[in-house]
């Protein structure tokens, strides 16, 4: 078994960067942002699923993340790569500096706080003080970056396996993370944070970092949001996008490196399913869709294709 997963893995990644030379342009762009979502989410996953505390905020990191890139392209003409280790730093910096006193209050608390920042981060991002880098309500428009190296495919296919690159550097460094003695920390303040203090970790100060990784990368996703989409604007990054976020860590899998995948799948797709099926209360299918997955699979996607795995072995 510790075999056929990472040479599954390895296939999947495979078959995905084969889909950049089959699917329509359109098809890659919605895959593009899976991938986008998925990254996402692993942030969330971070802080939520393996150190158990709740966010509901992280499109807010998201949003420093897309205006990080977008202005350094737009208003200084940096490399579009070159932005993400910019963007990562910034919303590491900020994600530490607010969870050092946020998540000395942990649990619903942390909830309200993070949420508080999710509402306030479109209205921040109007304010006339920002309107020269960040356009005000009217945004900021990017380029869609060329293939390098003389490379003999169009810019779609070359912003999919770029952005399917980053994210499958990002889930083997989480995989590798919560795999070690740092994963263990985390999963030991989560399930026991009074014995976990107990054998000397510093729980205030590990969830702080563990809180500032989480916005990296979810900073990152919003990087390669923006990048994708060509375009950000306030509006984009209401408080739905983190309670969307939230939704799709349920949906995948809350403590698991796989789960993301699914749920950026699920966040990227069924809306536009739930539109087809009814185009009339498009709201109510997803409602009903989400509900059928709490109740037909409680630990997620990759909680029942674990169990199914375990059933076979």
């Amino acid at each position: 078994m510790r075999i056929l997963l990472p040479l599954a893995s390895v296939l999947l990644v495979i078959a995905a960067a084969a889909l950049a030379f089959v699917a329509s342009d359109y098809r890659l762009f919605q895959l593009t942002m899976v991938v986008v979502y998925a990254v996402a989410i692993l942030g969330l996953a971070l802080v939520t699923g393996f150190n158990g505390q709740i966010s509901l905020g992280h499109g807010a990191f998201y949003a420093v993340g897309a205006y990080v890139t977008a202005i350094l392209m737009s208003l200084y003409d940096v490399p579009y790569w070159a932005t993400l280790p910019v963007s990562a730093v910034v919303c590491a910096v900020i994600g530490f500096l607010i969870g050092l006193p946020a998540l000395r209050l942990g649990g619903l608390y942390l909830a309200l706080t993070t949420f508080a920042l999710a509402v306030a981060t479109p209205q921040l991002l109007k304010y006339k003080l920002f309107e020269g880098w960040t356009g005000g309500v009217q945004g900021l428009t990017l380029d869609k970056p060329d293939p390098p190296f003389g490379l003999q495919i169009n810019a779609d296919q070359w912003l999919y396996l770029f952005t399917l690159g980053v994210g499958v550097v990002l889930f083997i460094l989480a995989g590798n993370l919560v795999r070690g003695r740092i994963g263990l920390a985390m999963r030991a303040i989560r399930d026991h944070p009074l014995a976990a203090e107990a054998t000397g970790i510093d729980v205030a100060l590990f969830k702080t970092r563990t809180f500032a990784v989480s916005a990296m990368f979810t900073g990152i996703a919003g990087s390669l949001g923006a990048i994708a989409v060509g375009f950000v604007a306030p509006d984009s990054f209401t408080v739905l996008l983190s309670i969307t976020l939230f939704v799709g860590l349920v949906v995948g899998g809350v403590a698991s490196i796989a789960g993301p995948v699914f749920g950026g799948v699920f966040i990227a797709f069924l809306p536009n399913v739930a539109e087809e099926i009814s185009k009339a209360a498009p709201g109510a299918v997803y409602g009903v869709v989400l509900i059928a997955f709490m109740y037909l699979l409680p630990s997620g996607v990759a909680g029942g294709l674990g169990r199914l795995l375990r059933r076979a072995a």
